[in-house]
């Protein structure tokens, strides 16, 4: 279970929001420093949120995620947050990001998704973002009225193989993820998935690693690591 922890990026800054809401944001500093920061101490991975993307339905820090993947040159950037056409999946690709995710595309333009899966196999996942199991879109502002779990038996039928699934009503607030959520989408799909949304407390950790399977690829940590309820040490050496 790979740890990525996480760097949202709000005007140029990084942030975190509560629950998605735009209005709820606790600052924490400057995205590239946060992410030289997580790699020194040993991650391996970076999730980032273009948060002016996902609202702006484009790609707004296209030049702050460049100079991220050129600052943490060994290690692998997922950027998800506004991209939804082939060209933008090719200049984040281009600018040293390894995996671009796709939310609002997912439920909006299935096509494009379609295209971008079979072109980069192993370098787009889809971004699942769920309140009470329904899909959320347009950076959580908007619900789809789509079951979780039917998008994602749709998406997997359409090539997608990894999804990073959040509960958006665990985000931000540290009360522990949705573990019957994460544990369903693994078990009614063939879906390799990452777990987002909660994750407060290595408690949490090893919950999560109790799911026991080995298509739960990965777990998203966002506040816990800026507040220091986790440190990212420990979750690594403790990653199952």
């Amino acid at each position: 279970m790979k740890i990525y922890p996480a760097i949202d990026i709000l005007g140029g800054r990084a942030v975190r929001l509560k629950q998605g809401r735009k209005h709820e944001v606790t600052v924490y500093g400057d995205p590239v420093e946060m992410a030289i920061t997580w790699v020194a101490k040993g991650a391996e991975w970076l999730h980032v949120v273009d948060l002016d993307g996902a609202f702006e339905g484009q790609p707004q820090n296209l030049s702050v995620l460049r100079d991220m993947a050129a600052a943490v040159p060994h290690a692998k950037i997922q950027v998800g947050g506004g991209i939804r056409s082939m060209p933008m999946v090719e200049n984040l690709l281009e600018a040293g990001i390894q995996r671009v995710i796709l939310g609002t595309s997912a439920v909006q333009d299935p096509e494009f998704v379609k295209k971008a899966l079979a072109e980069h196999p192993h370098h787009v996942a889809i971004g699942i973002d769920a309140r009470d199991a329904t899909v959320q879109v347009s950076g959580w502002t908007e619900d789809s009225h789509i079951d979780a779990i039917e998008l994602a038996r749709t998406l997997q039928d359409l090539g997608a193989r990894l999804v990073i699934y959040t509960d958006i009503s665990r985000d931000g607030v540290l009360e522990g993820p949705n573990i019957q959520a994460t544990r369903e989408m693994i078990e009614k799909t063939d879906l390799y998935v990452i777990a987002s949304g909660g994750v407060s407390s290595m408690t949490d950790l090893r919950r999560l690693g109790e799911i026991n399977n080995s298509r739960l690829e990965g777990v998203i940590i966002g506040k816990a690591l800026y507040e220091g309820r986790i440190q990212i040490e420990e979750a690594l050496a403790n990653a199952c």
